[in-house]
């Protein structure tokens, strides 16, 4: 577990486990406009992705999750899924914190690029991924992947596939 030092409340960082599924359930259902999965598919995600998601809490409550995973064939690529930061904590850049404190975990020893899906209007996550890559000196690449009409019926708008290659692999956390 890691900590922010600080004047503001102390944020601790930890890998989730099966009990925290509702809590981060909870916690993106407050976060507009994420994608609500269900609660099941928290709870598989703190359960069978726990290495490589990531819980932020602040006194044993949430405020930050990321959910991702290294793609099953391709071993090199770490796929975030989701990011979710509470109204308290933001303002702290809590997801960068998040996105390099996961990076440097020893089960993504082999990462060497971090993709995950944005659609265009989202600038939060723009920004993110922007800042996150332009702090490892990452080369931060885009291009449209899941289609409006050709994979969501026209009923979502088309996400883009972010590719951020990272210059250097990241230096373990200790």
């Amino acid at each position: 577990m890691h900590s922010i030092e600080g004047s503001k409340p102390k944020i601790t960082f930890r890998k989730p486990a099966r009990e925290d599924g509702s809590a981060i359930w909870d916690l993106i259902s407050s976060c507009h406009p994420l994608d609500e999965n269900s609660m099941y598919c928290n709870l598989i995600q703190c359960d069978h992705f726990a290495d490589t998601c990531i819980l932020a809490e602040i006194d044993g409550e949430p405020v930050g999750w990321i959910s991702a995973y290294v793609l099953p064939d391709d071993e090199e690529t770490l796929f975030v899924w989701q990011v979710a930061v509470s109204k308290k904590a933001r303002g702290r850049g809590l997801g960068s914190k998040m996105l390099k404190e996961l990076a440097k975990r020893e089960e993504c020893e082999g990462v060497r690029r971090l993709q995950t899906t944005i659609t265009i209007d989202n600038d939060a996550s723009w920004a993110l991924f922007g800042r996150f890559s332009k702090a490892i000196g990452g080369k931060l690449k885009s291009q449209p992947y899941f289609k409006r009409d050709d994979h969501f019926d026209g009923r979502h708008a088309t996400e883009h596939m972010v590719t951020i290659e990272f210059a250097e692999v990241l230096k373990r956390a200790a």
